[in-house]
């Protein structure tokens, strides 16, 4: 049996904090194989870096899957075609730094990994994510069944049909971006785990990871400002998938809400961002 971990959209400072600082005892504890996180707003809330990269990988985590907002950090075009542990969406135009999709070996065969965003109220419009990810999978099935497909939506429409359409094709569809995570854990009818929103590694007093009173405010005034990363204590969501590795069909897959090393204020800077374009709240 093959014991994936997977994790939601870290935020900011305290929850790379704390998934760096949890993930050795998770490992130990859940016997561990293979790590996989969703690291697209590791740094200050918006992107990720590659020095937050290697830093996430120095701690045991396989892969880092992103999202809309993977382009954030300005260095990170070039570190993407340098570390192929770091995902981009694989619905990009032919051409866009890094990959969408990886194998790896384990010890217990081999992995595969597929980051692809849905279209759905996201920005920007990629290419249809059903073709996109199914030529891949297609593809790397023929190096190994184990599969795990992040699907980084808005809707739960979409991402629900994306699990259904690869139904029998992966071991596991976890869908991100949300930063709430759902209860419809399953396995669907062809043996593919699915869970619409992992949720994420951050504040759990906040909005979405970020501080409540603009966000508020923003509701409330209509009026532009920052969002700056929220503090005080901070959980670890996720789902913990186990797969029959001969198969590639999933056995199990439960919900993952862990506590993270204590409480972990940000201590870094409020994103710079121009209050002219500041996100609206659906933009985190």
């Amino acid at each position: 049996m093959l014991t994936v971990l997977f994790l939601g959209d870290i935020v900011g400072e305290p929850g790379r904090n704390a998934v760096i600082g949890r993930l050795p005892q998770l490992k130990e504890k859940q016997a561990l194989d293979f790590i996989i996180v969703n690291g697209e707003n590791a740094a200050g809330g918006r992107g990720i870096t590659g020095k937050i990269t290697i830093e996430l990988l120095r701690a045991g985590v396989s892969v880092v899957t992103t999202g809309d907002h993977i382009w954030d950090q300005k260095d990170i075009i070039k570190f993407l075609d340098l570390e192929p542990r770091l995902l981009r969406p694989l619905n990009y135009p032919d051409g866009a730094p890094g990959s969408g999709s990886i194998v790896l070996e384990t010890a217990k065969g081999k992995m595969g990994v597929v980051n692809v965003q849905g279209r759905t109220f996201m920005q920007p419009i990629l290419e249809n994510p059903f073709r996109a990810v199914e030529a891949t999978v297609m593809k790397m099935r023929e190096e190994t069944t184990n599969i795990i497909v992040d699907a980084h939506g808005e809707t739960t429409s979409e991402k629900i049909a994306l699990g259904r359409f690869l139904d029998g094709k992966v071991s596991a569809v976890i869908g991100t971006h949300t930063h709430v995570q759902t209860a419809d854990e399953q396995i669907f009818p062809g043996g593919t785990a699915f869970m619409c929103d992992a949720g994420m590694c951050g504040p759990v007093n906040s909005i979405l990871g970020r501080a409540i009173e603009p966000i508020m405010n923003r509701f409330v005034s209509n009026l532009p400002a920052s969002f700056p990363v929220a503090s005080g204590e901070v959980r670890l969501r996720g789902a913990l998938i186990e797969i029959d590795e001969t198969t590639g069909r999933a056995l199990r897959i439960t919900r993952v809400d862990e506590p993270g090393p204590g409480n972990s204020a940000s201590q870094e800077p409020e994103p710079k961002i121009d209050i002219e374009q500041a996100p609206s709240p659906e933009q985190i």
